[in-house]
C-alpha cells in the first residue's frame, strides 16, 4: 500500500469513527497515531504523540480561549446581558416583530462578550423566548429567531473559532476580530430583515404591541445596559487600541465581568464556581480536539494525502466560483453532522493549501469559513443551537417546529455568504483601515 493510500484510508477510518459517535478528539488522535506508526514506525509515532500536541498547545495565543470562555460563562450565569434585551425591547416595540428584533440585538450584544453560539442562544433563550410567548408570538418565529441569533456569537469578537483559525492559519487574531465585526453586523441586519418581511407578510406571527412608550421609560431602560457596555468597552477599547493583546483582552474582560457582576449584586460563589467549572471542561475539550487536529496535519503531510486531496480539489474547481461553491457545499454537509470546531480542525489541513493556491486572503476566508460553520449550528439533524433552544422551552415547542422556524434564516445566511464571497471588502475594510 502506498503512503497516499495509507493517508486516504486513515481519513476514511476517521469518518467512520465519527459516524459511530466516537469523540472527535479520540478519533483524530487514534487515527493519526496509527497512521504515523504504519508510515514511520512505532518510535516516530510515540514521539509524535508526545511532541506535536505540545508544540501546538504551547502557543501563547491559545491561552486567550479559557479567558474568553470564562468571560462568556460569567456573563451568562450572572445575567449581565439581560439589560440589553430589555432596552432593545422598549426602543423597538413599535416595529413589526419588535420582540424578535430585540432578541437579535440582545444576541449581538452578548456575542461581544461570549464568543460562543451555544452560550449566546442559551442566554437569550432564557430571556427573550418567555417574553415573546407571553405576547402571543408564533412559537416557530420566537424559537427560530433566538436559535439563529445565537450564531452571531461566533462572528462578532471575541470568537473562539476565529482564535483557533488564526493560530492554525497564522493570521492576526486582532485582524480576524475586525473582519468578524462587519460580517456579524451584516448577519444581524439580515436576520432583522427576515423578521420584518415575515411579519409583514403574516402579521399573526407577531401580534402588534402598544407602542406608546415614554421617553422616560426608554432612558431608564438604557441605564440597565451599563454592565455589559462597560465590559465591551474595556475589551475592545484596549484590544483595538493596542493597549493589550487578545490574551490580555480575555483576562481583562473576565476580570471586568466579575467586578461588574459583583457590583450589580448578581455574583454568588455558586455562580462563580459553575462558570469556572464549565470553562475548564470546555477548554479541555477544545484543546484535545485541536491537539488531535495537529497530529492529523502531520499524518496527512507524511503520507502525502493532504497534497493529493488539495491538488484534486484545485483540479476540479479551476474556476474561483466553482471552487468556492465546492467549499460551501463541503461545509454545509459537514455542518449537518459535526460541531463547528471539529469540522474546521478536521478540514483545514486540506482546505488551507487550496485557499493559498487560489491566492485568496486567509483573513477573508477565515471569516467566511466561520459563517459557514455557524450555519451548521442550525441545520438538521444535529443543529446544536436548535437543541439548546429545545432545552430552554421544554415540551412547549417541538423540535421540528424550531427547525421550521430557522429555515427562513438559513436562506438569508446563504445570501450573506454569497455577498461576502462576491465582495471581500465587506470583511477586509476594517482590518485594512484600522489594522
Amino acid at each position: 500500500m502506498t503512503d497516499v493510500a495509507i493517508g486516504l484510508s486513515g481519513l476514511g477510518a476517521l469518518f467512520v469513527l465519527i459516524a459511530l459517535r466516537v469523540p472527535i478528539a479520540a478519533a483524530l488522535i487514534g487515527v493519526s497515531f496509527v497512521g504515523i506508526w504504519f508510515l514511520m514506525g512505532w518510535r516516530v509515532a510515540w514521539g509524535s504523540l508526545g511532541v506535536i500536541p505540545y508544540q501546538f498547545t504551547a502557543n501563547w495565543v491559545l491561552s486567550s480561549i479559557p479567558m474568553f470562555l470564562f468571560l462568556g460563562f460569567i456573563s451568562f450565569h450572572t445575567n449581565l446581558t439581560r439589560g440589553l434585551f430589555q432596552a432593545a425591547r422598549v426602543w423597538l416595540s413599535a416595529l413589526p416583530g419588535g420582540l424578535a428584533i430585540a432578541a437579535i440585538f440582545g444576541s449581538a450584544g452578548f456575542a461581544a462578550v461570549s464568543g460562543s453560539s451555544i452560550a449566546c442562544s442559551a442566554a437569550m433563550g432564557r430571556i427573550a423566548i418567555p417574553e415573546m410567548m407571553k405576547h402571543k408570538y408564533h412559537p416557530e418565529l420566537a424559537t427560530g429567531t433566538v436559535a439563529v441569533a445565537g450564531t452571531i456569537g461566533a462572528m462578532i469578537p471575541p470568537s473562539i473559532i476565529l482564535i483557533l483559525y488564526g493560530v492554525i492559519a497564522q493570521v492576526s487574531i486582532a485582524q480576524l476580530f475586525l473582519g468578524g465585526i462587519s460580517a456579524g453586523i451584516l448577519t444581524a441586519i439580515g436576520y432583522i430583515v427576515v423578521v420584518l418581511v415575515r411579519v409583514k407578510l403574516n402579521p399573526d406571527l407577531a401580534p402588534s404591541r402598544d407602542a406608546s412608550v415614554g421617553m422616560a421609560e426608554r432612558l431608564a431602560a438604557l441605564k440597565e445596559t451599563w454592565p455589559i457596555l462597560l465590559v465591551m468597552v474595556g475589551i475592545f477599547g484596549g484590544l483595538f487600541s493596542g493597549i493589550f493583546t487578545p490574551t490580555e483582552a480575555g483576562a481583562v474582560g473576565a476580570f471586568l465581568a466579575c467586578v461588574v457582576a459583583t457590583l450589580s449584586r448578581e455574583m454568588t460563589l455558586e455562580r462563580f464556581l459553575t462558570a469556572a467549572r464549565e470553562t475548564m471542561t470546555t477548554t479541555a475539550a477544545l484543546i484535545a480536539i485541536a491537539a488531535g487536529a495537529s497530529l492529523l496535519t502531520r499524518f496527512l503531510a507524511l503520507s502525502g494525502a493532504g497534497d493529493f486531496l488539495s491538488d484534486a480539489i484545485i483540479a476540479v474547481g479551476t474556476q474561483p466560483v466553482l471552487l468556492m461553491l465546492g467549499i460551501v457545499l463541503v461545509y454545509l454537509v459537514l455542518g449537518m453532522f459535526l460541531e463547528p470546531i471539529g469540522a474546521m480542525l478536521l478540514t483545514l489541513p486540506i482546505i488551507l493549501p487550496v485557499v493559498d493556491e487560489a491566492n485568496w486572503s486567509l483573513l477573508w476566508f477565515g471569516v467566511v469559513l466561520t459563517k459557514l460553520l455557524e450555519i451548521g449550528m442550525i441545520t438538521p439533524p444535529i443543529g446544536m443551537n436548535v437543541f439548546v433552544i429545545k432545552g430552554v422551552v421544554g415540551d412547549l415547542v417541538k423540535t421540528g417546529a424550531i427547525f421550521r422556524g430557522v429555515m427562513w434564516f438559513i436562506v438569508m445566511d446563504l445570501l450573506i455568504v454569497a455577498l461576502l464571497s462576491a465582495v471581500p471588502q465587506l470583511i477586509l475594510y476594517l482590518p485594512m483601515t484600522f489594522g
